[in-house]
């Protein structure tokens, strides 16, 4: 794996997020740069989506939404919740994920989402459902 790079690239752009080595690591390149990426920390029997981050050169171009589908097989291998900044909340109820009171977190997500909000972060607790198939 190649952390260091994905370190920099959460120092670049989002310094809150470092990648930890008990996470899966998704990641999208270019021909010379990783571009985006999003990590999965399993914790008690579900997985948390986090520090999911596309570099700014690279917004608007639906990478985010790709990246998602991409790893779809990753979030419905455990119940999959995220914690999505409330800006991007309608990015994550297009990938099936639906908005969820934070008292319907388990009481270990629950204090970390306490303790993300309490320090100003606008965040909106959130669990992925797997669509029903359609009835054609």
């Amino acid at each position: 794996m190649r952390f260091p790079l994905i370190n920099r690239l959460y120092k670049s752009y989002y310094p809150a997020g470092k990648a930890k080595r008990d996470e899966t690591i998704w990641i999208g390149e270019d021909e010379s740069n990783i571009v985006c990426c999003v990590r999965f920390k399993a914790i008690e029997g579900i997985q948390l989506l986090t520090g999911m981050l596309v570099k700014p050169d690279f917004r608007g171009q639906r990478i985010s939404e790709q990246l998602l589908v991409a790893t779809i097989e990753q979030i419905e291998k455990q119940p999959c919740y995220c914690f999505a900044f409330s800006h991007l909340v309608t990015l994550y109820q297009k990938a099936n994920f639906v908005v969820i009171n934070d008292n319907e977190l388990p009481h270990f997500l629950a204090s970390r989402f306490k303790r993300y909000s309490d320090s100003g972060k606008s965040l909106v607790p959130m669990i992925y459902q797997k669509p029903a198939l359609s009835q054609n």
